[in-house]
């Protein structure tokens, strides 16, 4: 196992323990459809998702597994090929958050969201920040040319363990 590998797999386990720590305290108190303000800009609340992000296909098909299923292995591909050092951290925030909102859905059917920002923004949860960051990270990383093995190639730059 890799340092990059082991990295990854801690930031992805904090990620699940926290996503999955937080949706209990908030399904323990805060009932379902209540809200709680905590600041003029954010608020509490209790909802379950059975959709993709952002309610896409609400109607809780098989959809949504197949989606994060193909994901991840579009991503595990994606980082055995890469040659960033850095990847280990936005791969582990997307592998978390997809395995926290997983584990909600073969539990109990739909994900439970319960952040909320104002302007009609979607509840969301800690796995879904999680993958956002992770995402913005691995794009931010992709443009600078360095984690595609091709693109390091061109530059000179040799595979690494490290």
């Amino acid at each position: 196992m890799t340092r990059r590998f082991a990295a990854a797999a801690a930031v992805a386990g904090t990620v699940v323990l926290f996503d999955q720590l937080t949706k209990h305290l908030v399904a323990d108190r805060i009932k379902p459809g209540e809200t709680e303000r905590l600041t003029p800009f954010l608020s509490l609340v209790h909802t379950t998702n059975k959709g993709i992000a952002f309610g896409i296909d609400p109607g809780g098909s098989a959809l949504p597994a197949v989606a994060v299923a193909l994901a991840l292995i579009a991503l595990a591909l994606y980082l055995m090929r890469a040659t960033s050092r850095l990847l280990w951290l936005p791969g582990g925030l997307i592998v978390g958050g997809a395995i926290g909102n997983l584990i909600d859905r073969l539990s109990a059917g739909a994900v439970t969201d319960f952040i909320q920002l104002p302007l009609g923004w979607p509840p969301f949860n800690v796995a879904d920040s999680a993958i956002t960051v992770g995402v913005a990270m691995l794009v931010v990383l992709s443009l600078r040319g360095a984690s595609h093995p091709v693109a390091a190639a061109k530059k000179g730059a040799a595979p690494t363990d490290a």
